[in-house]
């Protein structure tokens, strides 16, 4: 039932199979929070709103762990998520703008419960360097640059104004940073071998108003009356 791991840690996993990953592994955390043992890809695939088979697919990429007619062992299933993702591992992360959004995230359980440490705080007003948030001392931002090989965070936030954004990017990138989370409204190049992931709700919800109003303008046309070509005059009929 269970794969070989340096086999799966082999396999080159796609990223849109990377991005339904975690919405797997929250669905089996609701399942084990309600004692359910097993789950089955069709259960997985209603919440998950994808195909089933599509689902099956994505889980055959981390092993071979499933039972024909059983499904998958929840907690064995989210046990091999969490591995694959690699959120069984310590990963430390530098926070850098301390405002309210800022703090939002230096204070979320879900880093902590997920692996993600955060290590550092930076900020560069005089009001806030000093300060505790959720245990951690915020500092001036320029101590950034000479943090050590040691020290260096595995991921660099950017939750400043978008003016700052870039600037904090290059800081990440010149202390050897190669994963940067932009919550920022700005577009940053690093370099290629660095992996940026934006988080925007403008963004979020520009697509939402997309759908929107493709629904919208859907129901609109289903209830026109049907009309016939203007212009066009029938044939009279026969005497």
């Amino acid at each position: 039932m269970v794969g070989d791991i340096g086999e799966v840690q082999a396999r080159r996993i796609p990223e849109a199979t990377v991005l339904r990953l975690p919405v797997y592994q929250r669905i089996l955390a609701e399942y084990l929070r309600s004692e359910q043992t097993t789950v089955s890809s069709e259960q997985l695939a209603n919440l998950a709103r994808v195909g089933a088979a599509k689902v099956r697919k994505d889980l055959s990429l981390l092993g071979s762990f499933g039972t024909r007619g059983t499904g998958y062992d929840t907690a064995f299933l989210m046990a091999q998520i969490d591995h694959a993702l690699g959120v069984d591992q310590d990963w430390p992360v530098a926070i850098v703008g301390i405002g309210n959004l800022g703090r939002a995230l230096a204070n979320s359980e879900g880093f902590s419960s997920r692996g993600f440490r955060v290590a550092y705080c930076f900020d560069l007003r005089g009001e806030v360097v000093g300060t505790k948030i959720g245990g951690v001392t915020v500092r001036h931002v320029d101590e950034l640059a000479g943090l050590s090989a040691s020290e260096r965070p595995s991921i660099g936030v950017v939750s400043t104004p978008a003016v700052a954004a870039q600037e904090v990017a290059d800081a990440f990138v010149e202390i050897g940073v190669r994963s940067i989370l932009n919550f920022a409204p700005r577009v940053l190049q690093v370099p290629p071998e660095v992996h940026l992931r934006y988080v925007d709700l403008s963004i979020e919800l520009q697509v939402m108003s997309f759908f929107e109003s493709r629904r919208r303008e859907a129901a609109v046309t289903a209830r026109l009356p049907l009309v016939g070509a203007v212009g066009v005059s029938r044939a009279p009929e026969p005497a």
